[in-house]
C-alpha cells in the first residue's frame, strides 16, 4: 500500500484533488462545459414535467453519467497527450474509444428521455 494520508485527512485531501480536477475540466476542456450547461439548463426543467421523482432521478443521472464519463475521457486523453505528441496506434485507439464511451453516454441520455418524457 502507498503510504499516506489516513481518514479524515485523507478524505479532505482526496476531495482537494477532486475539485482540482474540475476545476481543470472546466478550464480546458469545452465539451466538460458544454456538458455542464447542459446539465444545468435542463435539471431544473425536470422539475416541471409530469414524472414521478424516480424519472426526474433518472433523467437528471443520465446527464450526470455523461459528465462522469466525460471526465474518465478528458483523463485518458491527458495521459494519452503526456505521453508524446507523435502518433501511436494505441494512443488513437485509447482516445477514440474514450470518444466511444462518452458518445455511447449520451444516446443513452437522449434514450432514457425520450423513453421517460414520449412513451
Amino acid at each position: 500500500m502507498k503510504p499516506g494520508e489516513t481518514g479524515l485527512k485523507r478524505v479532505y485531501d482526496a476531495a482537494c484533488y477532486s475539485i482540482l480536477g474540475l476545476k481543470a475540466a472546466w478550464k480546458y476542456e469545452e465539451a466538460f462545459r458544454m456538458e455542464l450547461g447542459i446539465l444545468v439548463l435542463l435539471t431544473p426543467v425536470t422539475f416541471f414535467l409530469p414524472v414521478s421523482k424516480l424519472e426526474q432521478l433518472a433523467l437528471v443521472a443520465s446527464l450526470v453519467l455523461v459528465l462522469i464519463v466525460e471526465l474518465l475521457n478528458s483523463a485518458v486523453e491527458a495521459v494519452v497527450d503526456r505521453v508524446g505528441d507523435e502518433y501511436h496506434e494505441l494512443s488513437g485507439r485509447a482516445k477514440d474509444i474514450g470518444s466511444a464511451a462518452v458518445f455511447v453516454s449520451m444516446l443513452l441520455a437522449g434514450l432514457v428521455w425520450a423513453v421517460i418524457l414520449f412513451f
